[in-house]
């Protein structure tokens, strides 16, 4: 198995986080999704870190939590749009305020086609999750965040990395709800501190 999770091996962005008050808060929306999907549950939830891709236009956010429900571990990519996407309603989770960038519509990043792509290319080795930038109000870099979360693109012996064009035919290509039983040839893998696991695969 070949492991390849360095910033030299594909392009890696920025993601800019403005030191902000939010409403609602990310642990309600997250508990919000989950407890009105039928494959998530109500309960205690427990943050157990977040990574973030970039979008080169610098428009969307797009935001990947890992929480821990009883015994289950979720994945639960957001995507923050600072407009409604048109025909995306069903995937409509709530409206944010920010009091920095102001009204921001949270969708369900597994619905979201930017968010997606994100995955594709990251699949595909062509892109890695973005460093953390904390900036003032008023656009001032103050620290790189360290990362809660870390990715790594692991292809078995033999294996190769699938094109943009495989994933967008229609080729195999799936991201979890849940952390646990998802395999593939190229994996995708999330870290963090006690655990990791599999959270998209080819």
């Amino acid at each position: 198995m070949i492991t390849r999770g360095g910033a030299g091996d594909y392009r890696r962005g920025m993601a800019i986080i403005y030191q902000a008050e939010l409403s609602p808060s990310k642990p309600e929306i997250l508990r919000e999704f989950l407890s009105g999907r039928s494959w998530g549950e109500s309960g205690e939830l427990e943050m157990l870190g977040a990574y973030r891709f970039d979008d080169p236009a610098g428009e969307v956010g797009v935001e990947c939590h890992l929480v821990r429900v009883g015994e289950t571990i979720y994945h639960l990519p957001l995507a923050y749009r600072p407009e409604q996407s048109e025909g995306a309603e069903e995937h409509l989770l709530t409206t944010m305020h920010h009091s920095v960038l102001g009204e921001r519509y949270v969708y369900d990043g597994l619905g979201d086609e930017l968010a997606l792509d994100c995955f594709r290319r990251a699949i595909c080795g062509e892109q890695t999750q973005a460093e953390l930038g904390i900036y003032s109000d008023e656009g001032q870099l103050i620290e790189i965040q360290p990362q809660t979360v870390r990715l790594s693109l692991e292809v078995d012996e033999g294996g190769e990395l699938p094109t943009g064009d495989e994933l967008l035919d229609g080729a195999p290509f799936t991201i979890a709800r849940t952390v646990g039983d998802l395999d593939g040839t190229v994996r995708l893998r999330a870290h963090w501190s006690g655990g990791e696991g599999v959270i998209a695969a080819f």
